[in-house]
């Protein structure tokens, strides 16, 4: 085991006095708030990176990043819990860019996210700041040639990829990981959804165990949490407030309905909700398959649209959504692979043509409306045999009255029975779930000096 080298920012951060509570209590009391009163300099950011972030208009931060910045600057492995739409990208870019330097010996840092959308999001945030300092940006996604992908990568300080393909890359010698010193997770609870864990993983065991190890989630469950503790050491576990161009919140900006309809009826009740809708929308699908036929079946009925899901190559799917953003299509019909990392202006509505699993990707999806202080709608379509998941899911969002609309009976709790083959007093409430079992990581039995709480 290497002892841990951290580096120094070229600005000394600002202290924070007065401990956690100073912190959380900044964070929270700005939370709707549009910018803070401190600077990006303020907080160690370098004179040129400043100078490049006021051309694109940001001079002060948000919450997350006035957060994150002094803690990240100075070296310090964090684990942060913020939502999409806070300012992450800046809160890990700005460290990333500024930390690391352009020396040859190959890639220096590496930005794992869970989908192509949101890996070419975070370099397009990112580009440009690299330039600032003479560094380069490479991009690794499915759907891309892997050889033109790796000569791509030649001589970029910064990897922006998703687990999959880098580990195609990995695999086959292609790029060598050896001296990254900084690695960042974005979106890990959306990684985990996904089935990553095991590239994540790989990828990890390729790099050196002197790093600097960042992780963004918008929820820290027991298998992020653990994912996390594996992979920082000594970390600092912020919390960030929610978009910080916000003046109301979500609950107040965003119009939620569920809408009882019959297995036969869901495609016209969807054209009515999109024919009254005169911003974009997106509405989710379970399959691939589905949201191919649902966008051939809309476009035929006079409302054109576009399918993004993970059949299509990468070509295919930044078409869709450029045509998608610039209003050639008004509907974009997609699997949950848009429902992180898709940042659209002009996104009324969010239909879930077929509903969540749970809470968490109802929130992830939903959320992609009603952004930056904008109002917006989210519609649910629910047939009776999904009226006892759905209802379980409003009731868990405190969306009860809403849910009373539908007409259907409120969900209780979730019972499981005894099968009617055993012997047994009959019905039994349900087992707990089990704790997730992770693949152990190199460097996971390294010692640990705790966790502090910010």
């Amino acid at each position: 085991m290497h002892q841990r080298t951290r580096w120094k920012s070229v600005l000394a951060p600002v202290p924070i006095r007065g401990g956690r509570s100073t912190v959380q209590t900044a964070a929270a009391g700005r939370q709707g708030a549009h910018l803070s009163t401190t600077t990006f300099a303020d907080l160690g950011v370098t004179a040129r990176l400043c100078a490049s972030l006021a051309t694109r208009g940001f001079e002060s931060p948000f919450p997350v990043q006035e957060l994150v910045l002094p803690h990240a600057l100075d070296g310090a492995d964090v684990q942060v819990k913020a939502p999409t739409g806070s300012g992450k990208t800046l809160a890990f870019g700005l460290p990333l860019v500024q930390g690391i330097d352009g020396t040859p010996d190959g890639p220096r840092a590496l930005v794992l996210a869970p989908t192509r959308e949101l890996a070419t999001q975070i370099s397009a945030e990112l580009a440009p700041l690299a330039a600032v300092r003479g560094l380069r940006t490479a991009v690794i996604v499915g759907g891309v040639d892997l050889v033109r992908q790796s000569k791509g990568a030649r001589g970029a300080q910064v990897i922006i990829a998703t687990p999959g393909r880098l580990n195609d890359l990995l695999r086959r010698r292609l790029i060598d990981l050896r001296h990254v010193d900084l690695l960042v997770l974005d979106e890990a609870d959306r990684m985990l959804d996904m089935g990553f864990l095991p590239q994540v993983n790989e990828v990890v065991a390729k790099l050196p165990d002197d790093r600097q190890t960042m992780l963004f989630s918008a929820t820290l469950g027991p298998q992020v949490r653990d994912l996390a503790d594996r992979l920082t050491e000594d970390p600092l576990r912020l919390e960030a407030p929610g978009d910080p161009r916000d003046s109301a919140p979500i609950a107040e900006r965003l119009d939620q309905s569920f809408i009882a309809c019959a297995h036969s009826d869901r495609t016209d009740t969807l054209m009515e909700c999109l024919r009254d809708e005169a911003d974009l929308a997106i509405v989710f699908c379970r399959t691939k398959r589905g949201a191919a036929r649902l966008a051939e079946k809309l476009t035929k009925a006079g409302l054109p649209s576009g399918s993004l899901h993970g059949d299509l190559t990468q070509r295919q799917r930044e078409r869709a959504l450029k045509a998608f953003a610039q209003g050639r299509t008004r509907v974009l019909i997609a699997t949950d692979v848009a429902s992180r990392g898709i940042d659209l202006d002009g996104l009324g509505l969010v239909v879930n043509f077929d509903p969540p699993d749970d809470h968490d990707t109802y929130t992830h999806r939903v959320g992609r409306t009603a952004r930056a202080g904008r109002t917006g709608r989210a519609v649910t379509l629910v047939t009776p045999d999904q009226a006892a998941d759905v209802g379980r899911i409003a009731q868990r969002l405190g969306l009860d009255e809403r849910w009373a609309d539908t007409g259907y009976a409120a969900s209780g709790p979730r019972t499981v029975y005894r099968s009617r083959g055993r012997r047994g007093p009959g019905p039994r409430a349900a087992a707990p779930p089990a704790r997730p079992r992770v693949p152990a990581t190199p460097g996971a039995n390294r010692v640990r000096r705790g966790t502090r709480t910010v």
